[in-house]
């Protein structure tokens, strides 16, 4: 840090930088000096000659500066009365308000947090909204907050169409090109979408965020859409204000990178200065717009008051160096723009200025009387609404006969006239069905077009449904489910692929902090449904290592909301895959579909050729209710096995050879939903059986077993013979390796003829 300046008064150096930045404005009001007259310009005239403005526009814009500025300002005095809990400021960025006013309240948009002005110029375009109030209630945490029910201060609103995002490094970029995406996919289906057609997403972020690899990812997509001539109209916004909380942008790094990016079309606005900086940022939403494709809008910007109200720049920042940032408040150029075109003198624009700070203050005031969320179920409400009657009347309904028929080839190649079948065939049948049932439902993932995906389940989909409903995308996890959830925003059912559950792990993020947050940040106004279909878990034979033999699942169960079903068997994952489809459907929920790899072809149970494990294909009209287990042998009370997924055949293996050989009554529980769990079947079904097995192929440290074993010692059932066979805590080895780290037949007999043994 340099030496202080001695022109700066020794004064002035401890004090709060909000205070200072308040009071420049004061003191450059105070100390303008009027030309003799000036004319003031018509209201449809240029604010300041040669400008894009118009006055009338100018005093708008204005005003939601003011307004954003000083609910920063109220933020930051209010906080130490613990009356606002949040402090991260939009002071800087004001010049943001200029991309709401050129565009319209129907454009998605995906904002960071450094958005006021942007949200207190888009209040204008509805009557009778107030962002002042909306703003403070948020603040507040009052659960009479409009955006999110006081879960958390988000930038929010369903009828403008600004979809809740918290704290966001990035994340909001894939969704929003999915988004812009989805606009034209279904404009190409004929299907009607929630916003007009010639729509166009909106996407702030930072100059430090667009360093991250998930800004990096939607750029490339971006690119690489715009590159084969296919529309994706968004407008990639990024606010520059030359630094990350403490981390320094290198000057000139965002026009350097962007600039020359082929097929992502670059664009500067001065946001700093609102007469100049308008006609730049109109420029760039009318390229958009118009030419349907991807736009950067370099929006230069600065950062005042620090990061937030516990960022104490003077602490790692010079004085000398706050004082000329300060100096680029666009603040003081809007109040010399207001001065020098006579639209305010000084005095009535200190005067215009102290009604915002006492119209900010008052809603403050009057949200900390509001009523605050004050119960878990309330925090929970809007989490994973579940409306079970809907749902099974939606998972039961019965697609048009000659819909299912075309999409089948032919009314004798219907799945339910075949003979049984195994789990890749049942999954495909359910697929088509659903794409027949389902007009907005969309098939997309890598390889899962012309090929059929790697294990042929989507065979037979692109040729029945065309490329506008089963295609291809880049090899891209973050991306694919960014699209889902851009497909979803716009009233389209992504049936999204994740090839393998080890790829899943890259775009975890996207499912945890976006997709199924969102109904629980925007306190169910907004809904993205989707269900993701992934394969993965262990036991292939001839190919594999960690990348396909991948046995962890546990961050999937770790996400609030997501519903996670992992079928055993063809005829409960055809089961299943409706009542998940439904679920989206009926009430906005986010599901992963977890299909075993090793038992997609299985067709054998017990011995070569007994063909124990094909089932029919389930009648339509039938469906799986959620969490609902599968129980085999439900009178046996010697022992009860509890497993999913690859668990259940090695189960009733062990179950029939204890059978024959001790005639041991063995009960076999087939979870089948793996989150949320259902505990009280679990229950249930021990309090009938001596003794609690169970199978477990996930990892030791971090799978289903422990909250089966947690659910029996709380319901009283510790005291039991209880035992488990589970994964080690290791990656997945190549070759016969692999089969030393996961449950066996052998084990799993072995501990059960062990708990048999026990009193």
């Amino acid at each position: 840090m340099t030496s202080p300046s001695p022109a700066i008064p020794a004064r002035m150096r401890g004090l709060n930088r909000a205070e200072i930045c308040d009071r420049n404005f004061i003191e450059f009001a105070q100390a303008f000096e009027a030309a003799a007259t000036v004319a003031v310009p018509d209201a449809d005239a240029p604010v300041l000659p040669g400008s894009a403005l118009t006055a009338r526009g100018f005093l708008e814009l204005f005003e939601s500066q003011l307004i954003s500025r000083h609910l920063d300002l109220m933020a930051r005095v209010l906080r130490v009365q613990n009356k606002v809990f949040y402090t991260i400021g939009s002071s800087g960025h004001e010049g943001n308000a200029m991309v709401a006013r050129l565009c319209r309240h129907t454009d998605p948009a995906f904002l960071h947090y450094r958005s006021g002005g942007f949200m207190a110029e888009r209040f204008r375009k509805l009557p009778g909204m107030d962002p002042v109030m909306d703003s403070a209630l948020s603040f507040a945490a009052s659960i009479d907050d409009p955006a999110s029910g006081g879960r958390h201060k988000v930038w929010g609103s369903k009828p403008l169409w600004v979809l809740p995002q918290t704290s966001t490094i990035a994340s909001h970029l894939p969704k929003a090109l999915g988004t812009a995406l989805a606009i034209e996919q279904a404009r190409r289906l004929r299907l009607a979408l929630p916003v007009p057609a010639d729509s166009i997403a909106i996407c702030s972020f930072g100059d430090a965020s667009a360093n991250h690899a998930t800004a990096q990812t939607a750029f490339n997509a971006a690119q690489w859409t715009a590159y084969q001539k296919l529309p994706a109209p968004v407008l990639f916004v990024c606010e520059d204000n030359g630094i990350g909380i403490s981390v320094k942008t290198p000057p000139g790094w965002i026009g350097e990178r962007f600039r020359s990016c082929r097929d992502l079309d670059y664009f500067f606005a001065d946001g700093l200065d609102l007469a100049r900086g308008y006609g730049q940022v109109a420029a760039a939403v009318e390229h958009c717009r118009r030419m349907r494709r991807p736009t950067f809008l370099h929006l230069q910007t600065t950062r005042i008051m620090g990061h937030a109200g516990t960022d104490f720049e003077i602490e790692w920042r010079s004085i000398e160096e706050l004082v000329a940032v300060e100096r680029t408040d666009p603040l003081l150029r809007s109040a010399a723009i207001a001065l020098e075109s006579g639209l305010f003198t000084p005095d009535s624009l200190l005067a215009h200025y102290e009604a915002i700070r006492a119209r900010c203050f008052a809603a403050a005031e009057e949200a900390d009387r509001r009523p605050k969320i004050d119960s878990l179920a309330e925090v929970m409400r809007p989490l994973a609404p579940y409306t079970p009657d809907a749902v099974q009347a939606e998972a039961t309904r019965v697609a048009d006969p000659q819909a299912r028929i075309a999409a089948f080839g032919g009314e004798d190649r219907l799945p339910e006239r075949q003979p049984p079948r195994h789990l890749a065939i049942q999954i495909n049948n359910a697929l088509h069905d659903l794409l027949a049932a389902v007009p907005e439902a969309l098939v997309f993932g890598e390889d899962v077009a012309q090929k059929g995906g790697v294990y042929t389940v989507t065979k037979g989909l692109h040729r029945a449904f065309g490329n506008k409903r089963v295609f291809n995308t880049l090899l891209d996890e973050t991306m694919i489910l960014g699209l889902a959830q851009g497909y979803a925003n716009m009233g389209l059912l992504p049936v999204p692929e994740i090839q393998y559950l080890a790829y899943f792990h890259n775009a975890c993020d996207q499912l945890r902090g976006e997709a199924a947050s969102l109904q629980f940040f925007s306190n169910d106004q907004f809904r993205n449904p989707m269900v993701v279909r992934i394969a993965g878990l262990g036991y292939q034979r001839g190919f594999g290592g960690h990348f396909h033999n991948d046995n962890s699942f546990a961050a999937l169960r770790d996400i609030p909301g997501l519903v996670v079903g992992c079928p055993s068997r063809g005829d409960d994952a055809a089961l299943m895959l409706r009542t998940l489809a439904a679920l989206a459907r009926v009430d906005g929920r986010v599901s992963v579909f977890l299909e075993p790899i090793a038992l997609y072809m299985t067709k054998d149970l017990h011995a070569a050729g007994d063909g124990g494990w094909l089932f029919p294909y389930p009648e339509p009209g039938q469906a799986m209710v959620l969490g609902e287990p599968r129980v085999y042998d439900p009178d046996a009370t010697d022992l009860l096995i509890v497993s999913y997924g690859n668990g259940v055949p090695m189960a009733l293996r062990a179950a029939k050879q204890l059978a024959d050989g001790q005639g041991a009554k063995v009960r076999v529980l087939d979870l089948r939903w793996l989150q949320p769990l259902n505990e009280a079947a679990v229950v249930e079904h021990a309090r009938a059986c001596a003794r609690v097995l169970v199978v477990d192929e996930g990892r030791r440290s971090a799978s289903v077993g422990e909250t089966v074993f947690t659910a029996l010692v709380e319901a009283g059932l510790g005291g039991k013979p209880i035992a488990r066979v589970v994964g080690a805590d290791t990656y997945t080895p190549l070759a016969g390796a692999a089969f030393l780290v996961l449950p066996s037949d052998e084990q799993v007999f072995s501990a059960a003829r062990a708990l048999l043994a026990r009193d």
